[in-house]
Parts: structure tokens; C-alpha cells; sequence
């Protein structure tokens, strides 16, 4: 983003205008870290602010300031329409396709305000009249701390604001050990504690709260792991029926690929988990090193993200779609093997 693009937008931001703030189809830490964030900030300007996600979110981020003001399109869909159509500015965050809000699209495309894109996944499309897309940086929440700065406003984030960007900082970097962490980021962690951000109260609340079915699921996932050690891989696969059985709620499968990723050896991760509603496989990558799952999920299974860390689809049933995984492989293992 230039400073003529900065300047533009201060000039918009100047006299209170209709603002909608999106994330992506259900959205993680991140995503409602980063809207939040930028909610909080732009509410202290009297803007008209709202942020409308596609659906829904696990329930361990819901803890966060002003959370209960975030509007669902799915659920409240005649309300969020009427804002994007209305909106003066629209803000898209952690995400760079407007095809990762689902049903959400084609309100999005058709609004008239300025779009503004603040997002750090590749191949970013050309949607956005001012687009802040940077793929090095750890989260969109360390980019919005970014932004506010640009804007000349690092004095104006407050206790709230800290929170919701930390949240996105810790949760997007896997507690500061992935290595798009930079010196930097732990620099504006350190700023963000300082204005009242309870690191150790923020941890607890995403990551050491568990129910009894959700450890139970767990368990049945590793029961479930395979290795494919020629290719240096791992992957888990888990079914509707197992879902079912331990009484699945949205986000109970955070973090279950990097079970997977973690085993000696390993460098390639991946999670099949059975959708039933929406007929589908939801898969999510991991990796370590240069081998890009971004590339590997964009190729094969209509997906995209970062270099080790994605997301992907099957229209084919479970196990058409790990024998599609598996069946690829070779076509890696130079790769996977000298990653």
C-alpha cells in the first residue's frame, strides 16, 4: 500500500461513513481478530461500522470485545444485504478472493462502496480499489496493527483493540513458533501487551478450555493417523459418523493436523473431514520447509492459502478422496523428499 493510497483512505476515513467489515467463510482467529480490531478502531472516528461474517465461529473465540455485535449472513441475511448495499467503505480481511465468503459473493461484488483489501494470503485478486496484501507478514491482525499505524493512529489502540489483534497475531502464528513470526512481530506483541493485552489470559481462552467430546475426538483422530513414510507424509481422516458420535461443534478440529505435521520425519500433513450438509471433504494442509501446500491445494483440491499452511475441498466421498490424495503423491516425491 503507497502513501498516496494511505493519504486516499484518510481523506475517506475523515467524516463518519457506512462501513461493513468482512471476513472469510468461517472464520478463525485471525479473521475475527483482525475485523474487531479494525471495528474498535474505526467506531472511535463515529463511523457506522459493522462486521457481517459469512456464518458462523467456534465458540472459543467468543469471549472477544464486541464480539456479540458481529452479524451473520447466513442466519440474518435481509440485515447484512442492506449494509453491504448501503455501504460507503467496505473493508475485506484475511481473505483475497471474494469467493471465500461463500453465499456472500455476489452481495459483495455488487456493492457499490470503495473496497478495501487487508489480507496476507497469495494470489490476491484485482477486487479492491486499495489493496494491502503482503504474503510475508505473520496475520492479517499484524497488518490491521500496521494500518492504524500508517494512518498515524498507534496512540489511538486501546486495551480492546490490543486483545483482538493479539488473538489474531497468536492464533495465525501458532503461538509465535511458525516462521512468518519476524523480530517485528514480536516487536508489535510486545507494543500490544503494553496497551493492555493479557497474553496469558488470551492463551487460556483459545487453547486451554476443552470439553470431554472434544478430547474424545481427538483421540479418534490419532487412532485414525497414517503415514505414508516414502513421501514423507501423514494425514488423518475423520467421517460425519465419527463427528456425530463426539458431539462436534465448529472449531473442534482446530489444530488436529499438526498432530500429523508433528511426527519425525514428517513434512507433509493433511485432515479429510466429512461434511454431510454441504457434501463435501473439508481439507486442511500443513507443511514444513519450502513444500507449498498453497500450490499442492490450488492444484488438486480447489483450495489456497499460504506455503505451509491450507485449505482445500473433495466433491468425491471419503475415500475417493484420500485414494485422489494418495494417487498424487508420486508426482511430489523428488520434492517431498528434498524438502
Amino acid at each position: 500500500m503507497t502513501n498516496e493510497d494511505i493519504n486516499s483512505i484518510k481523506q475517506l476515513l475523515k467524516s463518519p461513513k457506512k462501513i461493513v467489515i468482512v471476513p472469510h467463510k468461517n472464520p478463525d482467529g485471525d479473521a475475527i481478530g483482525s475485523t474487531l480490531g479494525l471495528y474498535l478502531y474505526l467506531l472511535k472516528f463515529n463511523h457506522q461500522a459493522a462486521v457481517v461474517a459469512p456464518n458462523a465461529y467456534p465458540d472459543f473465540l467468543k469471549w472477544m470485545p464486541q464480539e456479540s455485535t458481529i452479524l451473520k449472513y447466513d442466519t440474518q441475511t435481509e440485515m447484512c444485504e442492506k449494509l453491504i448495499h448501503e455501504a460507503e467503505i467496505l473493508f475485506t480481511l484475511d481473505f483475497n478472493a471474494l469467493n471465500r465468503t461463500g453465499d456472500m459473493e455476489t452481495a459483495l461484488a455488487a456493492c457499490q462502496g470503495t473496497k478495501i483489501m487487508i489480507d496476507h494470503h497469495q494470489q490476491p485478486d484485482d477486487y479492491a480499489l486499495y489493496t494491502y496484501s503482503d504474503v510475508t507478514m505473520s496475520s492479517t491482525c499484524e497488518m490491521v496493527y500496521n494500518f492504524i499505524d500508517m494512518l498515524g493512529d498507534n496512540t489511538l489502540i486501546d486495551a480492546d483493540i490490543a486483545t483482538c489483534l493479539y488473538t489474531g497475531i497468536m492464533t495465525d502464528t501458532g503461538s509465535f513458533r511458525f516462521s512468518s513470526t519476524t523480530s517485528n512481530t514480536h516487536r508489535i506483541i510486545a507494543n500490544l501487551i503494553d496497551k493492555g493485552a493479557k497474553n496469558s489470559e488470551i492463551h487460556n481462552a483459545i487453547y486451554d478450555t476443552n470439553s470431554y467430546d472434544r478430547l474424545q475426538l481427538l483421540g479418534r483422530a490419532l487412532s485414525n493417523l497414517k503415514v505414508l513414510n516414502d513421501y514423507k507424509t501423514a494425514y488423518i481422516t475423520l467421517t460425519q459418523e465419527e463427528l456425530n458420535t463426539f458431539n462436534f461443534k465448529k472449531g473442534d478440529t482446530e489444530g488436529f493436523v499438526n498432530y500429523a505435521l508433528s511426527l519425525d520425519g514428517i513434512i507433509f500433513a493433511a485432515i479429510f473431514i466429512e461434511d454431510k450438509q454441504n457434501d463435501i471433504i473439508k481439507i486442511s494442509l500443513r507443511s514444513k520447509g519450502d513444500f507449498s501446500v498453497n500450490e499442492f491445494s490450488r492444484a488438486h483440491f480447489q483450495g489456497g492459502g499460504h506455503t505451509n499452511a491450507a485449505g482445500g475441498k473433495s466433491d468425491l466421498n471419503m475415500k475417493a478422496t484420500v485414494d485422489k490424495f494418495i494417487s498424487i503423491l508420486p508426482d511430489y516425491k523428488n520434492t517431498l523428499n528434498h524438502a
